[in-house]
């Protein structure tokens, strides 16, 4: 009989154990890799996407709202599933914003603009029912998401749509939120949408505004004798203005524009009951009430140039960081 220990027993005894631990440990370890793992890349991206001309696609939408038009606005489980969805879009989760749209007969494409190969994420109807008098939302997606420009009267303020598309291709970190029909559309003014909590409009416009995003509401109005002014410019149901507001406005006067400051003064077309403007005040976010005179926002006016600079003056102070 041999003294010799077996060391066989033993080795094999360790190889059973290592062969149980081992791919145990592995798997732990692949389990803790994937707890720390970002969401899936693919989940911030829209799954549609098209080339399109960014100008047109807006300008061909809004080239048909008519004031005859039909219009009822979405109900209040519809409006809470669309401001849902632009939170889960605004959050980078692009399928849960798609899943929550699609009921509403509401889509999610990646745009790349054929112009200048910027991406923005459009938010439209998907088909031809009421959603289609709901209007859009427009996200540019190359970066973070620091103002928003608003257009709650295309057409009826005539230009005020171009000017809105004009500030989001220029400027980067912005939103266009577009209202979905002409003013006088439907009964009752249903679709002045300035002037109504119940609207696809105002969700979106809140739900950035919980986010502490600032709007810009683009306006216009026609001359007359009681309006001897090319801008008036106040900040909604705030009484006071904040640095960059008012050098906007001291930008207008200083390029000849005649100014009417509602923080300093009585104007007309102040915006003090505009519902956007109430609901920035509630979610202290900043809201600046623009309204120009036609030569101010036309693209052949004789002051609109000088308007679109110190409205892309306002955006660049929103996304550098530097609003008080």
């Amino acid at each position: 009989m041999s003294l010799t220990p077996d060391h066989r027993i033993v080795i094999t005894g360790w190889s059973r154990l290592l062969r149980i631990f081992i791919p145990v440990g592995l798997l732990l370890v692949l389990v803790g890799c994937q707890a720390d793992t970002p969401p899936n890349s693919e989940d911030s991206v829209p799954r549609a996407r098209e080339l399109v001309d960014l100008r047109s696609r807006v300008l061909g939408y809004t080239a048909e709202f008519r004031a005859d038009s039909p219009y009822r606005p979405p109900g209040k489980a519809q409006r809470a599933r669309l401001a849902k969805a632009v939170g889960s879009l605004l959050s980078g989760d692009a399928q849960d914003a798609e899943r929550q749209l699609a009921p509403l007969g509401l889509g999610l494409t990646r745009l790349t603009d054929t112009d200048s190969g910027r991406r923005y994420d459009e938010i439209a109807a998907t088909g031809g029912g009421e959603s289609t008098r709901w209007g859009r939302l427009y996200l540019n997606a190359d970066s973070t998401v620091r103002w928003n420009a608003q257009v709650p009267h295309p057409v009826s303020d005539r230009d005020t749509e171009a000017l809105g598309v004009r500030l989001l291709e220029q400027n980067p970190g912005g939103a266009l939120v577009l209202a979905g029909a002409h003013r006088r559309a439907g009964e009752d003014g249903a679709a002045d949408v300035a002037h109504r909590e119940d609207s696809a409009f105002q969700a979106i416009v809140v739900e950035l505004q919980k986010r502490g995003v600032p709007g810009v509401q683009l306006h216009g109005f026609s001359d007359s004798s009681d309006r001897p002014y090319d801008a008036v410019v106040s900040t909604g149901a705030v009484e006071t203005a904040p640095a960059e507001v008012v050098a906007m406005a001291d930008r207008m006067d200083d390029d000849g524009l005649r100014v009417c400051r509602a923080w300093n003064a009585r104007c007309p077309l102040e915006g003090r009951a505009n519902v956007q403007g109430r609901s920035a005040e509630r979610e202290h976010a900043g809201f600046v009430h623009v309204e120009l005179a036609r030569h101010a926002r036309a693209d052949d006016g004789r002051d609109a140039e000088e308007a679109a600079d110190a409205l892309a003056g306002l955006v660049a102070a929103w996304t550098s960081g530097s609003s008080s």
